[in-house]
């Protein structure tokens, strides 16, 4: 950036060659930014180097020292990132913050600050004299953000104060002792146990365990990177990072989790998978909550996620999931059948597992006996009798599958199809008068009857087994407490898919942002649905090898909604925003 100030400078004719050179060998001096040592020498004003830059780069200018700033935007960003790219939060409107730059052209400063805060990034231009100022008043011990987290949405929940203090109140050297050891040291397990063990690290696993439970998030992710330790939670489908402790503590934590989940705190090299299960008192009521643990060897150090598991959060009532009623009738109505398959497709976490378990608990009746292989269990369903598969031993899918065939069963529910021999038995097992559940990837509906097929079985067998298959996908939910209308052009409404009188009278809504919803516009997901019922017409063009085309263009005709209508419905019925729809469907 120097070297350009420069030449902008003396292209503008507003300094000398010799000026330059004089303000390049004092900035070699003092090692300040040459726009400073200009400024220092007399040569330019600050507010000459914002106008230049505000024209070059068409970014507003703004004089710092007219603006007064919310304490809970400066919160945003945390007072080392201002410092390190002379950057400050001035304001944040919708899903845009607006930031002071020394250097509107920083895009790395822009990325860092847009991935952090989760917020769109807006520059300005202020002079640099006026940016270190501010940081300086607004950041410094006296300063209304001295206090605050800086972390994630600016939400300042008392579980990350809990942290913060949690990590002050570590003894001077309690982490010394934690070192990174090799790929090919030995590694002491009592070492790693003792680390695991200490009181500060176990509080502060906890208010991370904790943090996440209040927050409603999904899925923790603690991860190890060269330089930094990061701890992001997932909320509502999108990741905001909420903390990043210490570097040395990164193995400590690590080793806690590891012995909470049952672990073993010695294997560094290979995955592990395992389950936490912690009690807590939740208003006055003694409450269950799995997490279950995923360790994964990175370059820097173990990865590890933790999906919560909440059985209160369990929907099971299907008429809340988002299904439109015309899909949850024909959704039922093959549930309901003695045989036949029903499958759910969809790409990890778009709520599968949740249809499914919907499904089981719609049919669960003392005349059935209903089997379930699955990896892993999720949520004890009473009633079921639930098979937990372990690939190390042998038992897969497939050889589950061949068992419950042996057990009498009425209902089978397979957690995924992932290869020839699964799909195989299931088919059979269908067409042999069994109910018939499972969950595959694919990206909609009717290509689910090509990926089956591509699998090894034969088109005869897909069209006679397979009742009905529902696509589906997770959007946000717009948050109830500070939603309002967002009218949106016709021409955009069109082109997502809405027909040209509806385009006229749909009028989508968004969320302004609240407390509520720590400021995002969305609190909670709902799901789309694309439910093809196998028809006897879809049946023949299966026979006949037909392509996804041909069997979403008959689906269609026949009434079928697909994932993108879903949306534009939720869309219409002001649910979720146009922006969510057309990011997760295609027309």
């Amino acid at each position: 950036m120097a070297v350009r100030i420069g030449e902008l400078l003396l292209k503008e004719k507003r300094i000398t060659p010799e000026q330059l050179q004089e303000a390049l060998n004092a900035q070699r001096q003092s090692g300040n930014k040459l726009g400073n040592c200009l400024v220092g020498l007399g040569y330019v004003k600050d507010e000459e180097i914002t106008a230049l830059l505000s024209k070059q780069y068409g970014v507003p200018s703004i004089a710092l020292d007219q603006f007064e700033i919310d304490p809970a935007v400066l919160r945003l960003v945390p007072a080392e990132t201002a410092q390190k790219y002379h950057v400050l939060p001035l304001s944040r409107s919708g899903a845009t913050l607006t930031i002071a730059m020394t250097d509107p052209t920083n895009v790395f400063a822009m990325d860092d600050i847009k991935f952090m805060t989760g917020y769109n990034v807006e520059p300005v231009v202020a002079s640099e004299t006026a940016v270190v100022e501010a940081i300086a008043l607004y950041y410094g011990k006296g300063g209304v953000a001295a206090n605050g987290n800086g972390h994630g949405n600016g939400s300042g929940s008392s579980a990350l104060e809990a942290a913060s203090k949690a990590l002050e109140e570590m003894p001077a050297g309690g982490g010394e002792d934690v070192e990174v050891l090799d790929e090919f040291e030995e590694i002491s397990v009592e070492a790693l146990a003792r680390q695991g063990e200490e009181a500060p690290v176990i509080k502060l696993v906890n208010v991370i365990l904790m943090s996440a439970i209040q927050k409603g998030a999904s899925d923790i992710h603690i991860e190890p990177y060269e330089k930094e330790f990061r701890v992001r939670y997932r909320m509502d489908g999108i990741l905001y990072n909420i903390m990043q402790p210490p570097m040395k503590y990164r193995d400590a934590i690590t080793s806690r989790i590891k012995i909470m989940s049952k672990l073993d705190i010695a294997e560094k090299r290979l995955p592990q998978d395992g389950r936490i299960k912690i009690r807590f008192q939740d208003n006055g009521k003694s409450k269950d909550i799995d997490f279950r643990v995923s360790c994964l060897p990175t370059l820097f150090g173990e990865k590890i996620v933790m999906r919560l598991l909440d059985k209160d959060k369990l929907m099971l009532d299907m008429t809340k999931l988002g299904f439109e009623q015309e899909s949850l009738t024909k959704f039922e109505a093959n549930i309901q059948k003695p045989w036949g398959m029903v499958l759910v497709t969809g790409p990890t976490g778009s709520g599968k597992t949740n249809t499914l378990y919907s499904s089981i608990s719609r049919i669960n009746t003392p005349e059935t006996n209903i089997m379930t292989a699955e990896d892993p269990v999720e949520f004890n369903l009473a009633g079921v009798n639930q098979v937990l598969v372990r690939e190390s031993i042998g038992l897969n899918f497939a050889s589950a599958l061949r068992s419950f065939l042996r057990q009498d069963p009425n209902i089978i529910l397979v957690g995924e199809i992932r290869d020839f021999e699964t799909a195989e038995i299931a088919v059979k097992a269908a067409l042999t008068g069994h109910l018939v559940l499972s969950t595959l990837h694919t990206n909609d509906a009717p290509s689910t009857v090509n990926r089956l097929m591509n699998m090894g079985i034969e088109p005869f067998l897909v069209a006679s087994s397979l009742n009905l298959v529902c696509a589906q996908r997770l959007v946000r939910r717009i948050c109830k407490f500070c939603t309002e209308p967002h009218p949106a052009p016709a021409a955009a409404l069109m082109q997502a898919g809405f027909t040209a009188e509806d385009a006229k009278k749909v009028v989508p809504n968004r969320g302004k942002g609240c407390d509520k919803c720590n400021n995002t516009g969305f609190k909670g997901r709902v799901g789309l649905y694309e439910v093809m019922d196998i028809t006897e017409d879809l049946r023949e063009l299966i026979l006949v090898g037909a392509s996804s085309l041909e069997l979403r263009r008959k689906a269609v005709e026949e009434g079928m909604l697909t994932l993108r209508a879903s949306g534009l419905r939720k869309v219409k019925e002001g649910v979720t925003t146009l922006d969510e729809v057309v990011r997760e469907t295609v027309k």
